[in-house]
């Protein structure tokens, strides 16, 4: 049974930074692509990182270069590197897989299947 658990979350001072990871279990493709969504009070969820099958990353434009996405193949984790923190940057956060091998990962959110419960990153100002 697919299962993705995520921790790491907590508050944080602006500027500050925290370390999110998603232990994958269960997966039948080796490497699917996998994301980092989050969700703000009264907001759409939204896509943050992404990685495809080997490697390949993504960012939205709001994290691009604060943010840092990767994935460790032999402990079935991923991980996402978050500095420079902003008050902007409160949610709570979601990993999320899809069922495939893609070198480039998907943005759109319903191509990802499998959710974690998430974890809640709060950034005091």
């Amino acid at each position: 049974q697919e299962q993705l658990v995520e921790s790491g979350g907590g508050s944080v001072q602006a500027g500050g930074s925290l370390t999110l990871s998603c232990e994958a279990s269960g997966f039948s493709a080796n490497r699917p692509y996998m994301g980092w969504f989050r969700q703000a009070p009264g907001k759409e969820r939204e896509g943050v990182a992404f990685n495809g099958a080997y490697g390949y990353t993504k960012y939205a434009h709001s994290v691009e270069g604060r943010f840092t996405i990767s994935k460790d193949n032999a402990r079935n984790t991923l991980y996402l590197e978050m500095n420079s923190l902003k008050a902007e940057d409160t949610a709570m956060y979601y990993c999320a897989s899809g069922t495939k091998e893609k070198l480039i990962p998907p943005l759109e959110l319903n191509e990802y299947v499998y959710w974690g419960q998430g974890t809640q990153v709060t950034v005091s100002s």
